[in-house]
């Protein structure tokens, strides 16, 4: 019997001291990745012991506020340009960068009688829809790659008063979700999570636009937390890539080990 008690109270020790050195982080999460986010933080939680604090937005915005000390650790961007400006200017560990996803812009309506794979790009070439949301082009990547891709089918023109513009990704799905747009330019994500059935989709192929490849970054803020280190190495195991893909996001083959 005692020694049954000095094996409870030793296991009871462990877990105090394994909740004593845990951390916490805080991760700021380009919009298009939320609800993926919220998938892998249980999973890191669990595994780590560490906790995981989230704030969602727009990449720009995001990057606006790391600029003005905002106090992120982590940044899950939805673009190359921002994580590799962080490095340039001191806010971010120069070798800490990667890509964890490969995200994809199809054009979408929750209508799902106005077009298919095939006649995609004739519904939105016509312009017989009163509104298109896109996502803010100077702060949202998915924006950005939208309005390239309707500038060089010379669309941009013809439509351009049709356009409505989300502040991120999010929103702009929102808008298409929920009608105040007939059709938009989303993330392929975040189809794959909506409950409501498919709807019209329009998946371009990689010649038409291309994937766009979202970079992580260790701030410099999170330089001496063992937690941001933690949930950077986390991002690039197995575990963590098998959700990221599921959820509808390419994956490289290869991540390069911290």
């Amino acid at each position: 019997m005692l020694r049954a008690v000095i094996i409870i109270l030793a296991l009871s020790g462990l877990l105090n001291a394994t909740s004593v050195f845990a951390g916490r982080v805080t991760v700021a999460v380009a919009a298009n990745f939320t609800g993926v986010a919220r998938e892998l933080v249980p999973l890191f939680e669990q595994q780590t012991g560490h906790r995981v604090k989230l704030s969602y937005g727009s990449t720009g915005k995001l990057y606006a506020q790391i600029q003005h000390g905002a106090p992120y650790e982590v940044f899950l961007s939805a673009d190359v340009a921002r994580p590799q400006r962080a490095i340039k200017e001191g806010l971010a560990v120069k070798g800490t960068d990667f890509t964890y996803a490969k995200g994809k812009l199809v054009l979408w309506s929750a209508d799902p009688d106005l077009f298919d794979q095939r006649t995609g790009p004739e519904f939105l070439a016509a312009g017989s829809f009163a509104r298109l949301a896109i996502a803010n082009p100077k702060t949202a990547p998915y924006g950005q790659a939208a309005l390239q891709y309707l500038q060089a089918q010379g669309l941009w023109q013809p439509i351009k008063k049709k356009v409505v513009r989300g502040d991120s990704i999010a929103q702009t799905f929102q808008f298409v979700a929920t009608g105040n747009a007939q059709l938009g330019f989303v993330a392929l994500a975040q189809i794959k999570s909506w409950q409501s059935g498919t709807g019209s989709l329009w998946e371009p192929s990689e010649q038409q636009i291309a994937s766009i490849e979202q970079q992580a970054v260790l701030l410099t803020r999170g330089k001496e937390n063992p937690a941001a280190h933690a949930f950077v190495s986390f991002l690039k195991s197995d575990k963590a890539r098998a959700v990221i893909q599921s959820a509808g996001y390419g994956v490289f083959e290869r991540i390069a080990k911290e």
